[in-house]
């Protein structure tokens, strides 16, 4: 399972890098685009849908990203769609994991479907858009989300005792939470205090923050934080709820996109929300 999980790992960063990297922003956002694809058809499968309507939900989903693409949709600022899905993500967090694993089905069905595609739809538009901001800004809202799924994971085996969300995610714990939160923490200090020494130009989210003040900044990443837990927990409940253990096999060792990608999903969004507002 090891040597799986790395020859994955490699050959996704073989894959990612150059695009990343890239001066143009076309292949990075076609990657992007290919990976939301992989995401739709996979949620379409949590949610019930059998194999050809999730096949025809993905492509579909691509299709219509693909066509926003063309139409300029990414040159467009989206201000008021980021507060919006804000928003959205943060009513998702209160009733959603209030309502447990056993409150999902109740949703109607309809409904469950079409707000996961449209917030994953969101999450690659707030993808695009971060990496048009800079090469900074990108990294390092990557690097907040690793750093607390890092930070959290060690932190929680170390110290770990109470439970987070025992019925949900059982390896989660407060402890944990609280490790990535301080990780995030220490990276975003390490981060400013590179640009103080003239290493880096100014544009991360780090330095976007810290520009509104230490206070508000502190208090951003602590809901970015949150909001990133919130991403991997909403994921768990759905996994739960329809009884498998990876959203797919895609990524050998790694389960599916949509395990990789879970935290994400809420943090790309509100960090364009905190950045632009």
């Amino acid at each position: 399972m090891l040597k799986q999980r790395i020859i994955t790992a490699l050959v996704l960063l073989a894959v990612l890098l150059p695009a990343l990297f890239h001066d143009a922003i076309e292949p990075f956002a076609l990657l992007a685009l290919l990976m939301i694809v992989a995401a739709g058809w996979e949620w379409a499968r949590l949610n019930g849908c059998p194999s050809t309507r999730a096949l025809v939900l993905g492509g579909g989903l691509g299709l219509a990203l693909a066509a926003f693409w063309a139409a300029g949709g990414l040159a467009v600022p989206w201000r008021p769609l980021w507060l919006a899905v804000g928003a959205l993500w943060v009513v998702l967090a209160v009733v959603m994991l209030r309502r447990g694993v056993s409150g999902w089905a109740g949703w109607p069905a309809a409904l469950r479907l079409w707000t996961g595609l449209f917030l994953i739809a969101c999450a690659w538009l707030a993808l695009v858009q971060a990496r048009l901001m800079g090469l900074d800004f990108l990294l390092s809202v990557l690097l907040l989300v690793w750093m607390a799924d890092i930070a959290a994971y060690f932190g929680g085996k170390a110290l770990g005792r109470r439970k987070l969300a025992p019925t949900i995610s059982p390896g989660k714990s407060w402890e944990g939470a609280v490790s990535g939160l301080l990780g995030v923490f220490v990276s975003a200090g390490g981060w400013l205090y590179a640009d103080a020494q003239g290493l880096g130009d100014h544009s991360s989210l780090y330095a976007l923050l810290w520009a509104k003040g230490p206070a508000l900044a502190a208090l951003a990443l602590l809901f970015l934080v949150a909001m990133s837990v919130v991403g991997d927990l909403v994921e768990s409940l759905v996994k739960r709820s329809a009884g498998v253990k990876d959203s797919s096999q895609l990524l050998p060792g790694h389960g599916g996109v949509l395990d990789r990608v879970d935290a994400l999903l809420p943090v790309l969004p509100l960090a364009m929300m905190l950045a632009t507002l």
